[in-house]
């Protein structure tokens, strides 16, 4: 059974005057054709993977209702529509008892979310975009970066579009951006927090440069100055473990985290910097892998009276204070100080 309501050229004076009446327009997934001045390339924008992130299709929405044309022929994917539309609107990341729709990207694809993101791999592959992006916000506030799992000038190009600092990952999740390897250029943009109007901005600003720009590929230029970090490590709540964020211990969870900890985001936090508290093993709380496959829970994280620290400086990204995100998701990511580099090599 077909998922996706598809569209071609929709009138802006059909969408509607709110992002809530555009989604509501569109009923569930949809695919959006847009003609380019150039006819003979095609490029792809995916967003509301997650029904909780609104920028992607705020920017898409704008754009739709300023009736541009953009440079070459772009397919759109709005994919979680019923998800974002679920009461209060943009509250829910997936509905529920519904998997993590970009967890999905690889087989076996025998759920709903799974034949949805598999409709959304054929979708690209009958277009054969010469690029993708796929626009996310953070659960937390924090600054916008871009995410890919294979480095190289391309990517390098795309994320620049949006921001200077790139995350290479080797982490095999099933996220859409996985298929970059082996199709094409395919990268994540975490434009910032859901509810930051800069992030918003960022959205609607980079999307533009993405759909008006004739080139958006490596071309002449061998250094965009990106900010690199390498591989970081996830820090995860093993299975049942529950947790809360306060100013101090909350006797009825085993971690606690301060509630202010999303101001860590992307600053290097020193081993002394106190993360909160824990009542048990650290083993027995949080699982942490590195590229290699072994446990790093240790090299990331140490037990004081009580209190956790970093075990040692740390940079940290993607915290957030969603307990209900934190547990089906993860905690942050981390990576070891002199993980990063100053810019990213031709």
């Amino acid at each position: 059974m077909r998922r996706f309501r598809f569209l071609r050229n929709p009138l802006a004076t059909e969408i509607g005057n709110s992002v809530e009446a555009f989604l509501r327009y569109l009923g569930g997934p949809t695919s959006i054709f847009l003609e380019g001045a150039d006819g003979s390339r095609t490029r792809a924008f995916v967003t509301l993977l997650h029904g909780n992130e609104p920028s992607g299709a705020m920017a898409l929405f704008r754009w739709l209702k300023s009736a541009r044309q953009p440079a070459v022929n772009t397919v759109c994917i709005i994919a979680s529509v019923e998800a974002a539309l679920a009461s209060p609107l943009f509250s829910h990341r997936m509905l529920p008892g519904h998997r993590d729709l970009n967890r999905c990207f690889r087989p076996p694809f025998d759920d709903d979310q799974g034949l949805l993101a598999e409709e959304i791999l054929e979708i690209l592959r009958l277009h054969a975009p010469e690029a993708v992006v796929d626009m996310h916000n953070t659960s937390g506030s924090g600054p916008a970066f871009g995410v890919c799992t294979h480095m190289d000038r391309q990517h390098d190009a795309l994320v620049s579009l949006f921001t200077g600092r790139m995350i290479v990952t080797r982490l095999n999740l099933g996220a859409l951006m996985e298929i970059s390897e082996h199709r094409y250029p395919t990268v994540t943009v975490e434009v910032g927090g859901r509810l930051d109007d800069c992030a918003h901005e960022l959205a609607w600003s980079g999307l533009c440069e993405y759909l008006e720009r004739p080139q958006v590929l490596a071309g002449d230029v061998v250094d965009w100055g990106l900010e690199l970090l390498r591989n970081p490590i996830r820090l995860e709540l093993n299975p049942g473990v529950e947790l809360a964020y306060a100013e101090q211990p909350d006797p009825g969870v085993p971690v606690t985290l301060r509630p202010d900890i999303e101001q860590l985001n992307f600053g290097v936090v020193q081993a002394d910097v106190p993360l909160g508290w824990v009542r048990d093993d650290l083993r027995s709380l949080f699982w942490a892998q590195d590229v290699s496959g072994r446990c790093a829970v240790a090299r990331l994280l140490r037990v004081e009276e009580g209190r956790l620290f970093p075990a040692a400086p740390l940079k940290l990204f993607m915290i957030t204070t969603n307990a209900a995100i934190a547990r089906s998701d993860c905690l942050f990511y981390a990576i070891e100080q002199g993980g990063a580099e100053d810019s990213v090599p031709a």
